[in-house]
């Protein structure tokens, strides 16, 4: 599939499903190169019992992004979160992640923790934005390269702190949506 990069004037994030694959494939390629999940990995991540996996589609019901979730008991595990290169930096890796961050609340999840490349000084920014910390390190983490990754979590989602954050974040980024 090909896609026109243009003024989205409205995103639906919604769960994913297996009629997504073929269009998560066509963002993982052009995100990941060929260090990327396979179509049955998404396929068994959408079967998955603790897997909670989205989808933001834009007017045309084109896929522009997706992430998704481990529940291991009460901690969500961040598993992956891409973009269309065509749409990024317009919110829409936010907006996935603020998905996730919902559902969490509805699942009873404590905290989130994730890895991300060193280098991914962009997505270690928006974690920061929702007050993620760095808390460790995975030498050598990345097989494609041998890169290091960066191991981050929340504090209690719980937390007056945090929610006052995430309602703060939600209604900035619906403003910025709406323009």
């Amino acid at each position: 599939m090909q896609i026109q990069a243009e003024k989205m004037n409205t995103v639906n994030v919604r769960k994913m499903t297996k009629n997504d694959i073929k269009q998560i494939m066509d963002i993982e390629s052009v995100s990941f190169g060929d260090f990327h999940w396979k179509p049955e990995a998404f396929a068994a991540e959408i079967e998955n019992n603790i897997g909670h996996y989205f989808v933001a589609e834009d007017e045309k019901r084109h896929l522009i992004a997706y992430g998704g979730f481990w529940l291991i008991v009460d901690e969500a595990h961040i598993t992956t979160i891409a973009v269309h290169p065509l749409y990024r930096k317009q919110g829409l890796g936010e907006k996935i992640l603020q998905k996730m961050i919902e559902t969490g609340y509805e699942k009873g999840v404590k905290w989130f923790t994730l890895e991300v490349r060193a280098s991914n000084i962009a997505a270690q920014n928006l974690y920061y934005k929702y007050n993620f910390k760095s808390l460790g390190l995975r030498r050598k983490y990345y097989q494609d390269n041998d890169e290091d990754a960066m191991i981050m979590w929340t504090e209690s989602i719980w937390s007056e702190s945090f929610k006052n954050r995430f309602e703060e974040l939600k209604t900035k980024l619906e403003e910025k949506l709406k323009v």
